[in-house]
């Protein structure tokens, strides 16, 4: 009887713990499981959103997409974004921080400055730097013209469209990988630091020896959930440059989104989107494979 009992206290127990987790996995299965299944379904079928019953065509959007140019040349666009803005970020990002973290007047007006441009909208924001990316008279032209350099066509030549809108990206999502830093520096074990300073080490030895190799797993985490965003990239590109000129900035989320809802053939959309998951997936394994060994936890 008693181990009956406590099997069914434990039965109970169990029971209670899963009614307090049953509500996160209905939002999962709605929200996210629901949403994934149905977009591989619909990866074999041909749909307009209209006819109710798609007709089954099996992997011909699979072979479409893999025969299709535009689809690699927006993949490629898509790399040359994230090969242009993750790196920026995560630069700039350390080095603000590391003088964001030590004391300075008016510390907190800093970092609030610092991170409004992240919680801001991209659409309201973008608004903004269409003024600034303006060829005319636009601010950043301005500071070209101060500095005795041509003006640029920014947002409406193929040259300088992309990296245009990497510029924007960067400014905009600062914020964030600031932030991330702040708290792994404020967390870095102070005996480590000042044991260093005991032994001599100046401010760049004990940047390179100590606080850099800690603060790699927050480093290995920005870069991976920076990949991921910026595989996704979509609102600025549709604000500021519509995919254009001539294509130039047509990345992956945005192709997807023209045959979504501007062609309205949403199965090849919904294979253009497995596809966009397949491989921000290799992305990430490849990031966790290399920083395997180059990742130091505490």
């Amino acid at each position: 009887m008693p181990a009956r009992a406590a099997r069914i206290r434990r039965w109970r127990e169990n029971l209670g713990s899963y009614g307090f987790i049953t509500p996160a996995f209905v939002i999962l299965g709605a929200f996210v499981l629901f949403p994934f299944l149905f977009v591989i379904y619909l990866s074999f079928h041909h749909w307009n959103l209209i006819n109710p019953n798609p007709p089954w065509v099996g992997f011909t959007n699979y072979i479409d997409l893999i025969h299709s140019q535009t689809f690699w040349q927006s993949l490629l666009l898509t790399l040359y974004y994230i090969a242009g803005t993750v790196p920026a970020q995560i630069i700039l990002a350390l080095v603000l921080a590391l003088l964001l973290s030590g004391k300075i007047r008016g510390l907190s007006a800093f970092r609030l400055g610092v991170f409004s441009p992240y919680v801001t909208p991209v659409v309201a924001t973008t608004i903004v730097w269409l003024w600034i990316f303006n060829p005319e008279y636009g601010l950043l032209n301005y500071v070209l013209h101060i500095f005795h350099l041509p003006a640029l066509p920014w947002l409406t030549s193929p040259t300088y469209a992309m990296p245009g809108v990497m510029i924007y990206s960067v400014w905009h999502d600062l914020g964030f990988s600031i932030i991330i830093y702040l708290a792994g520096i404020t967390n870095l074990p102070r005996d480590i630091r000042e044991a260093a300073r005991i032994d001599g080490a100046g401010a760049w030895q004990e940047f390179w020896r100590v606080t850099w190799p800690l603060l790699t797993p927050t480093t290995f985490f920005l870069v991976v959930i920076n990949s991921i965003g910026a595989f996704k990239v979509f609102t600025q590109i549709y604000t500021l440059t519509g995919g254009g000129p001539v294509e130039s900035t047509t990345t992956t989320g945005f192709y997807l989104y023209q045959y979504a809802f501007t062609y309205f053939k949403i199965g090849y959309a919904s294979t253009v989107a497995v596809a966009l998951f397949i491989f921000i997936l290799i992305l990430t394994l490849v990031q966790l494979f290399l920083a395997e060994r180059r990742v130091h936890y505490q």
